[in-house]
């Protein structure tokens, strides 16, 4: 086919308008990647009411979580990121943060390289006129070339694996970097109790993390009960608090410590994004506990808070936010190694790659109808 479709937006509050832009020619090191699912991220939720803090170039393409195949590439784009060969017919993912690997942060920190200076994150780079760019996967394809963006990296997932499972693997890894961040400060060891404040995508991604990673016990604290906290259950969760039957801070830290017994949770990560998960999570922990935030990145809303409640209980707070490129393929591996251990299509709710359908995916997501709403581009392919 000559032309491409594309699901963009206006701007904040606008539904998505379903475009045909041409179909661009792949150079030696670019490839076309059909895309097969891209989820429904609670960052494109904050960008579609306008809570991201930087302009964006609207109208684009939104969709990160995104796996597909490629149908078309160069003959010097010949290996993915960790070396992997890549063919037409390799089913892949792209992470939509691509660190540069050469300012300051990424010379200097790399394992903090999510900070770079020169992302590859949000831009128009192709050399025609609305384009499917690198962050679209609310498309039928999206263009990729390491010549224009050396930044650019691509990661080759099993053929085994379906490409539903496949793009839950960037969502995932931001679970498992951030309770690595935990563990890299002491935080967080085999058999310990993890509470999990948020029942979302990444909360019940982070229960599998959790899990896999050595936790003993691990709570969800969230809703609806239907289908999320009940999804939670289903992937190991030992037990879960609801916000609509707790309705009162005071009353979710008494039911989180019931459960837990002792002193409080090990390790408390808030995947919710609300403004007042902090004050309320950290009380859940015991004196000594480590408290991840990894849910707090807008500046969506605000609240008071007792924050010198940190220095009192002696706690170890860390910030996780995204990852860093070497972290993905630990997320692939780990989607692989269990991909029949959970029941994963509970997960995810398909939509059709329609104006409708695309609208209806955004709003399932926030009415919380199901727990990953995806956009099927196309059917069939893996």
């Amino acid at each position: 086919m000559s032309t491409v479709r594309v699901a963009t937006f206006a701007g904040p509050g606008a539904g998505p308008r379903i475009e045909t832009v041409r179909r661009p020619q792949v150079p030696d090191r670019a490839a076309l990647i059909q895309i097969g699912a891209c989820g429904v991220c609670g960052t494109d939720l904050h960008i579609l009411k306008g809570h991201w803090p930087r302009p964006l170039p609207w109208p684009f393409t939104l969709g990160h979580e995104l796996a597909g195949v490629i149908v078309e590439k160069g003959p010097g784009l010949e290996a993915d990121f960790m070396g992997r060969p890549l063919a037409v017919g390799s089913k892949v993912m792209l992470p939509p943060l691509m660190p540069c690997g050469v300012c300051y942060y990424c010379v200097h920190y790399p394992a903090h390289a999510n900070r770079c200076l020169n992302p590859t994150y949000y831009g128009r780079y192709l050399p025609f006129e609305k384009p499917p760019h690198l962050w679209g996967g609310w498309a039928e394809m999206v263009y990729v070339d390491l010549d224009m963006l050396p930044a650019t990296k691509i990661y080759r997932l099993p053929d085994r694996m379906s490409l539903r499972v496949g793009s839950l693997a960037e969502p995932l890894t931001s679970c498992i970097r951030a309770l690595n961040r935990a563990v890299s400060a002491g935080g967080f060891r085999t058999g310990d109790t993890v509470v999990i404040q948020g029942s979302g995508p990444i909360g019940a991604l982070a229960v599998v993390a959790a899990r896999e990673m050595g936790a003993g016990r691990v709570v969800v604290v969230g809703a609806p009960e239907q289908p999320r906290l009940a999804l939670c259950r289903a992937f190991g969760a030992e037990a879960t608090v609801s916000l609509e039957t707790h309705t009162t801070p005071q009353a979710r830290i008494d039911a989180v410590r019931q459960v837990v017994g002792g002193f409080g949770a090990d390790l408390v990560v808030d995947c919710s994004g609300h403004p007042s998960a902090g004050p309320e999570g950290i009380e859940m922990l015991r004196d000594g506990g480590t408290y991840v935030e990894m849910g707090q990145f807008t500046d969506a809303g605000a609240v008071e808070t007792n924050w010198h409640r940190i220095c009192v209980k002696d706690i170890t707070l860390l910030g996780s936010w995204a990852f860093t490129a070497n972290d993905i393929p630990v997320a692939i591996d780990l989607l692989d190694r269990v991909r029949d251990r959970y029941p994963w299509h509970l997960m995810q709710q398909q939509f059709p790659f329609t104006e409708a359908g695309v609208a209806e995916a955004i709003q399932c997501a926030l009415d919380m109808r199901c727990v990953k709403a995806t956009i099927v581009p196309s059917e069939g392919i893996g």
